[in-house]
Parts: structure tokens; sequence; C-alpha cells
């Protein structure tokens, strides 16, 4: 009886051992299966976008759909801010309106001639361009021939419209700087060779329109100049040097003239002089405050009924607040936002250093000026005059900033990843409703080639030289007894032979396995040429694959 009892006993507890088991089994599973499932849930749409990021086009959709957003955003927000202008000056309340959207259509032209002009010929074109615009300048400076506004000689104006030349030289200097020292790195020219035809050429832009005067225009050039000077990989010490020049030249210039001086003491005391200097920045702060979180509605702000100067131009961020609130000015930040990461990410998948350089400065500028007008606006930095770009109104500066974002849509069609899939066939709505022609790959010059496989030529002897010395210290040396796990290995069965391998040192490992195949003895030198041998042929492989890549950055 008490024999029966044990067996029950024990059948039981094995019973409900084996329960135990497969409940905590399949608790475990249901763990792992929860974590997989909930990690495959969350790491999908990072997969899905990850994958749309890494799309061949993503980037030219990416810069068409922000400059087209920033466009639209403009010209509403000049309609809303300038009928009581326009009517007050022009007895019409579409005045500033019609000629920002005539100008608005000429900039989207030039934005189109910009995307459709090869690389080539812009970078032919860069130096007259730019000579052409100092020109320009020296011409608006006559009187007769140049208009003053606003206290600059800065203008041409023909039947009725205005133009600003240090618009254009901006853009020209830009496109001929980058084009000036990717050149020159290419041909791996010396520190005074890529400076000297740059910043001469830099300072006389600048003094001339120092000389209209127009403190916000050579702020902006210096930008340019500073961005051009930080991504050609020019010394830090060169780049100091620059910025310190520019921000005392900045400094004499705001002193320089009364109405710059009073500028900077409004902003230094914003209530010394509420209802002079200071008027037009404190009234930009009221109607900032006034919008509040979602603002007053489009087209009901108050600051626009002759409160707020200048509230169509460069106090335009100030009504956005008022009418938006600070939702929308948090929106049009966030577009500036990826513009910026476009254009950078435009830059760094660049092949050409001509079209990287120029794309990463384009962007430095669009987004410091961006940064320059909302700090003014919101009473962190002295008024300069700079607009926001693509929203406050102003012709020259629209139509000109349309023609950069066409450089810059340009150069995102010739990513490598873009060109290899156009040029494949692959059917892109946009350039097809655009009909666009198929962009030319970027092929290195013969002197980066040659300096490319002169380069791999003096690091593959180094690379030899260190490799063989690890192999002949891990190769046993002659007349002492191999270690056990090669004679392990030699004896090992063929279903162990290619584990054996894979956890084995180079040297040791293959010749040990030759051995035990072919069960003889084999000289000391056999297995060591033969790494040899491998060794060179992946080097080969690799200086292939290197100077394959090099097209493509």
């Amino acid at each position: 009886m008490a024999g029966i009892l044990a067996r029950l006993r024990r059948r039981d507890g094995d019973a409900a051992g084996e329960t135990a088991d497969s409940a905590a089994g399949s608790t475990e599973g249901a763990s792992e299966a929860a974590p997989s499932s909930n990690s495959a849930g969350s790491t999908a749409p990072r997969t899905r976008f990850g994958a749309w990021l890494g799309r061949p086009m993503t980037s030219f959709h990416l810069i068409i759909a922000v400059t087209a957003l920033l466009t639209t955003l403009g010209l509403i927000m000049v309609l809303s801010a300038s009928g009581v202008y326009s009517y007050d000056f022009d007895g019409s309340p579409w005045a500033v309106f019609g000629r920002q959207v005539m100008w608005t259509g000429v900039g989207l032209v030039a934005f189109y001639v910009a995307l459709r002009m090869p690389v080539r010929t812009l970078r032919r074109l860069a130096f007259p361009g730019f000579a052409f615009t100092i020109l320009l300048l020296i011409l608006v400076l006559i009187p007769g021939i140049g208009k003053v506004a606003n206290g600059s000689r800065g203008w041409f104006v023909v039947a009725g419209f205005s133009m600003q030349p240090s618009e254009l030289a901006k853009i020209a200097f830009a496109i001929w700087g980058a084009h000036l020292l990717a050149a020159r790195r290419m041909e791996r020219a010396s520190l005074r060779e890529m400076l000297i035809p740059l910043v001469p050429a830099a300072v006389i832009a600048l003094a001339l329109i120092v000389a209209q005067p127009d403190l916000g225009q050579t702020v902006s050039l210096s930008i340019i100049l500073l961005g051009l000077l930080w991504y050609a990989g020019l010394p830090l010490r060169v780049f100091l040097s620059s910025l310190v020049a520019a921000v005392l030249a900045a400094a004499v210039l705001a002193v320089s003239a009364g109405y710059r001086s009073d500028r900077v003491q409004s902003w230094l005391d914003p209530t010394a002089d509420g209802q002079g200097i200071g008027y037009q920045s404190r009234q930009a702060r009221f109607a900032l405050a006034n919008g509040g979180i979602f603002g007053d509605g489009l087209g009901q702000g108050t600051a626009k009924w002759n409160y707020l100067p200048n509230a169509h131009n460069d106090f335009i961020f100030a009504i956005i607040g008022e009418e938006l609130g600070f939702v929308g000015a948090l929106g049009l930040l966030g577009l500036f936002g990826l513009f910026a990461y476009t254009g950078m990410r435009i830059a760094r998948r660049s092949a050409d250093p001509f079209l990287r350089l120029l794309t990463a400065t384009t962007t430095l500028w669009v987004v410091g000026q961006m940064f320059i007008n909302v700090g003014y606006v919101v009473g962190l930095l002295p008024v300069t005059g700079l607009q926001l770009p693509l929203i406050s109104a102003g012709g020259s500066s629209q139509a000109t900033t349309l023609l950069m974002m066409g450089l810059v849509t340009n150069a995102a069609r010739h990513e490598p990843e873009a060109v290899a899939a156009l040029r494949a066939g692959r059917d892109d709505r946009m350039n097809r409703l655009l009909r666009l022609p198929l962009p030319e790959p970027y092929v290195p010059t013969r002197l980066e080639v040659a300096r490319n496989r002169l380069h791999d030529r003096r690091k593959s002897p180094a690379r030899g030289a260190g490799k063989p010395a690890g192999k002949a210290g891990a190769k046993p040396t002659a007349g002492k007894k191999p270690s056990g796990r090669a004679g392990s290995r030699q004896g090992a069965s063929k279903q162990g032979q290619p584990a054996a391998r894979r956890r084995t040192p180079h040297g040791t490992g293959r010749a040990g396995g030759r051995s035990g195949r072919s069960a003889g003895q084999q000289p000391a030198g056999g297995g060591k040429s033969s790494v040899r041998y491998g060794a060179g042929q992946r080097k080969q492989g690799q200086r292939a694959r290197t100077l394959e890549g090099q097209r493509y950055g």
C-alpha cells in the first residue's frame, strides 16, 4: 500500500512539473513574441520612414516642397500685410501684392532655368557673372543712374520697377567663390592661392555695398564669404580671423552713421526712445504679444493699420505672429528648419565638390538671414534691414532667392543615387512634369584620378608592411610541437573543419586545415605564401572599389 501511494505521489509530481514547464514555456514564448511584435510594430514606421528617406529622389522632392510652401505662405502674408500700405500710397490694396506676384513669376522662371542648367555651363559663367555684378554696383553709385531709397543709393528703377544689384552680387559671388575654391582644392593649391582671388574680390564687393550704404546686404555678403571659407575646409585660423574682421567691420559700420548708431542704442535700451527710433521694434513686440498662441486670424491683425512701419517687408514676421499666433510662427521656423536639413543633406550626398560647396553656402546664407530677421523682430538683435527670405515683400530678393533655390534643386538631381536612378530609366513624376533633361554623372578630372591613385599607392606598402608581422607572430615556429588545437584539427572530421577554420586566426588555421585535407607534410612557408596571396587579392579588390567609389564621393 505504501509503495502504491509513493508511485502515485511521484506520478502526480512529474505531471505537475511537466504542466509547470509547459506553462512556463508558453509564457516565455508569449513574452518573447510580445516584445518581438511590439518591436516590429514600433520599428515598422521607422523603417518605412527610413526607406522613404533613402530613396534616390527624396532630396529633390523635399526641396521643391519646401520652396513651394515658403513661396505660397509668403504671398499670402504679403497680401494680408500690405493692403493698408498699398491703399495709402497707390490707391489700390493690390499694388504691392501685384508687384510681388510679378517678381515671383520672374523668380520661378529663374528657378526653372537654374534647374535645367548644366553644371559645366554654370561654372563657365561664374566669373563673367560676378564681374558684371561688380559693374552694376559701380553704376548704381552714380547720381542720376542709381536711385535713393530708405537712405541708400542702391536701386535701379526702370518703368516703375526697382531692382537692387547687391542681391545679384551676392548670388554671383557665391557661385564664383564655390567654383574657385572647388577648382583650387582639386589642384592642391596653397592657402595663399586659394585666398588671394577670393578675399580681395569680396572686399571690393563689400566696399561698393558699404558706399551705398546698405548694412543688411553687407552682413549677408559676409555670411556667404564665411560660409565659403568654412565649408571649403580652410584652416581654422583663417576662418576665425575672417570672422573677427567681419564682426569688427560691422561694429564700425554700426556706429559710423547716425541712424545706425541710433538703432544700436535703441536695441541696448528699448525704453529710451519708445516714440522715436525704438518705435518700430516696440510695435513689433506688441504685435507678437497680441497674437498669443493661435493668433487673431488671417487678415485680422491690427498692427498693419499704420501702427507698425514696414509691416509687409522687414517686419512681416511680427504680422505672422499676430495673425497666426505662436503656432504659425513656430510652423514657419519649422519650414526653415526643414530647408536647412534638406540643404545639408544634399551637400553631404553630392559627389561634385562645386555643388557640395555651393549648396552648403546657400543653405547657411538663407538660414542665417532668417535668424537675423527674426532676431531683430523679437528684439534679440539690432535692426539691420535684412528681409525674411521668400516671405517678405521685395522683388529682387524674391527673384534671386528663387534662383538659388533652383540651383540647390539642381544639385539634388545630381546626387549619385538620383543620377543612377534617372539614367536607369526610373520614372519620376516631377521630372516628367517639368520635362527635365537627364543629369550628367560627376566625372573626376584626370588630375584628381591621378592624385587618388598616387595616394592609394603610398598607403598600400604601409598596409602590407604591417600585416605580415602580425601573421608571423601567430605562425608556429619550426621545430616546435604544434598546439593542441592544431593537432585536434588534423584529426577532426570533415563536419568540424569549417567551424574550426572560422574560429582560428589566419596564419595557423589555414595551414592546419590544408594539412588535414592533404593528410601529408606541407612546407612551413606554404601556408604563409597562400595567406599573402589572399591578402594581395583583398588589397586589389579594396583599391578597385575605392577608385570606383571616388567617382561618387
